[in-house]
């Protein structure tokens, strides 16, 4: 890169514009800029001929780890890099893998993550599980980057939703499950009632007025009858949540209630309304949001009641107060609440700049069926644990006949579900909707959690063989004996050669690309025809640290998902066309290496995601 923004300021080009991609065909090299076709209408010349410039420019001045510089196409600059270069980076990667793709690009920080935020009596459905996915897959990014991450759950256990849920309990007293009752059983009924009491809440106006002072009633907590309903349904909410993140792979560090924050964010609204950055309307307490291009919200309600936008101030607060070092404030939630936390972030700026301008708030999408969208309201939402059991019972038809335990067979289809349905999730951009294939989604022919699984499965097995047959796998200084193999050419032919030169350049892999900001990094494309390819595997294997940077800087985990993708259909590709394990071959050592690394590579993508491998499929 250095090399690259030397000569172009020498030609007049702004630096700042220069970017290194990933090229999406590997025929033309590793790398591809075009800042020759960004920059040429400016300095009034051809495209095409101001690239050659840049590359004549560089030709004796590019790092010894490049094996070639060119031009292709209309201006492309295209960079390759040297085979024993990837070839040493991968005898690395193979002897020491565990840590692989880790960068330290937040290293020293501490950044605070919420996300999944359930209702406790209500169900916890599809939506948290989406917000969980993409939360937990965004904090093991960030951590996989250097910082302290600080898992933060906001879990709702006061508000209208409550009251209405108990109004219809006291109608059903003689239905409640009793405590010995199964986990779901209890959080089904809690789920009916709080339909029940929404139907009812929305129907009849006295009905609603008795909810009202139920709700009421219920944050005095002056009622021993009422508040013994609320804590036997709380329980059974936060248990079943507990159980939901075992099976998702989620640990928070913290829970925060929202009954916790009504006293703080009623303090600090009060004590904000004082120097007019709130203000009374009708009885309420007001932020008038049109002020800031925004819209008006209310935060303590005509009743004296604080509202979600009170108990936020007050959680936001509380969050720095616990980690007044922390360098970000990261909240996933639905895109719905898009324009909500826009009012937030902005109360917060003017409160307390510290804490607004740390405040990174990211929408997704909603998870689709044909049917449309969800309503907990109206009892047809999807709940989380309904959707798992129902693709671990097609994953459970499609091992019918191995030979495993009952107890083993469901662990795998355990396993094999929550990454069927996280790689859907996490495969697309965070703020797009996502239409849920069941089908599609345990496919093992490609782009599919299980897909992925398969293949870091198969890859173990190749590893057990050869071990089995003593091939342990090439090393740095064992390179050297395979100066006299043959190379795969690129077009997938064998070409008579020395082989790929593994001697001579001791530059480490690690270092080539380290600040690129990939555009294509996800979208590498391999062809049937360069299947044959070992280098192809390999050059694709060393983008992983690359790619992480790239998925923690822009907050998508979706180029890691699409790059495992690409990457295991390199390795299939190379499995079905390569004889991996061969005594007889003396390239075979650096094969076993070539699968060893791609197993490291493929377990640590799938770590990021909050994918787990099974130990058979």
């Amino acid at each position: 890169m250095e090399s690259i923004k030397n000569i172009a300021s020498k030609l007049g080009i702004n630096i700042d514009s220069i970017r290194l991609d990933f090229s999406d065909n590997l025929e033309h090299g590793d790398y591809s800029c075009n800042i020759a076709m960004l920059c040429a209408k400016d300095l009034k010349m051809d495209p095409k001929e101001l690239a050659e410039k840049i590359v004549n420019g560089l030709k004796d001045k590019m790092p010894n780890f490049v094996e070639s510089v060119s031009v292709a196409g209309p201006g492309f600059i295209n960079f390759k890099l040297k085979s024993e270069v990837i070839a040493r980076g991968i005898v690395k990667i193979s002897e020491n893998g565990v840590e692989y793709g880790r960068v330290e690009t937040d290293k020293g920080k501490e950044i605070l993550i919420e996300y999944t935020d359930p209702n406790t009596f209500k169900a916890f459905h599809i939506g948290h599980l989406m917000t969980n996915a993409i939360g937990e897959s965004l904090s093991r990014l960030i951590e996989y980057c250097g910082a302290k991450t600080v898992r933060i759950c906001y879990a709702s256990d006061i508000g209208l939703h409550i009251a209405k849920s108990i109004w219809a309990m006291q109608k059903h007293i003689s239905e409640i499950p009793a405590d010995s009752a199964p986990i779901v059983e209890k959080t089904a009924f809690l789920g009916k009632m709080y339909v029940e009491g929404t139907t009812a809440y929305d129907a009849n106006s006295a009905t609603k007025d008795d909810i009202d002072a139920l709700n009421q009633v219920i944050y005095e907590g002056k009622s021993p009858e009422i508040i013994a309903l609320y804590k036997k349904g709380r329980k059974w909410s936060l248990d079943h949540f507990e159980m939901l993140y075992e099976v998702l792979g989620t640990r928070f560090d913290e829970t925060i209630y929202e009954s916790e924050m009504a006293p703080v964010g009623l303090g600090i609204v009060r004590a904000y309304l004082e120097k007019n950055i709130f203000e009374k309307s009708e009885g309420a307490v007001i932020f008038k949001g049109e002020k800031y291009g925004l819209h008006t919200r209310v935060f303590i309600n005509s009743a004296g009641l604080p509202t979600y936008e009170t108990k936020d101030m007050g959680l936001n607060a509380t969050k720095f107060k616990r980690h007044p070092n922390a360098n970000q404030s990261i909240i996933v939630t639905a895109n719905e609440q898009n324009d909500y936390f826009k009012v937030i972030e902005k109360a917060l700026s003017i409160i307390d700049p510290n804490i607004g301008s740390k405040l990174i708030h990211i929408g997704h999408g909603m998870m689709r069926f044909v049917s449309g969208k969800m309503s907990s309201r109206k009892g047809n939402v999807v709940a989380a644990e309904a959707l798992i059991a129902d693709i671990k019972e097609i994953v459970a038809e499609k091992i019918v006949g191995r030979e495993f335990s009952r107890e083993k067979a469901d662990k795998i289809c355990e396993i094999v579900a929550v990454a069927a349905i996280k790689y859907s999730i996490l495969r697309s951009s965070i703020g797009s909707d996502i239409v849920f294939d069941s089908a599609k989604s345990i496919s093992f022919e490609g782009d599919s959690g299980p897909y992925l699984q398969y293949s870091a499965v198969r890859a173990a097995a190749v590893l057990e063989r050869a071990k089995q047959e003593g091939i342990s796998g090439a090393i740095l200084t064992d390179l050297r004996t395979l100066i006299s193999s043959p190379t795969i050419g690129i077009s997938g032919t064998t070409k008579e050669s020395s082989g790929p030169s593994f001697l001579g350049d001791e530059s480490e892999v690690g270092g080539v690309g380290s600040h690129v900001a990939s555009e294509k990094g996800s979208e590498i494309k391999v062809r049937k025809s360069d299947s044959v390819n070992y280098e192809i595997l390999g050059r694709l294997v060393i983008r992983f640290p690359e790619i992480i940077e790239r998925a923690r800087n822009e907050y998508t985990p979706q180029h890691v998902a699409n790059y495992l993708t690409n990457l295991a259909g390199a390795f299939n590709s190379f499995y079905a066309s390569q004889t991996i394990v061969d005594k007889n071959d003396r390239m075979s050592p650096y094969y076993v290496a070539l699968t060893r690394a791609f197993l490291a590579t493929m377990t640590n993508g799938l770590w990021v995601l909050g994918i787990k491998i099974p130990e058979r499929m």
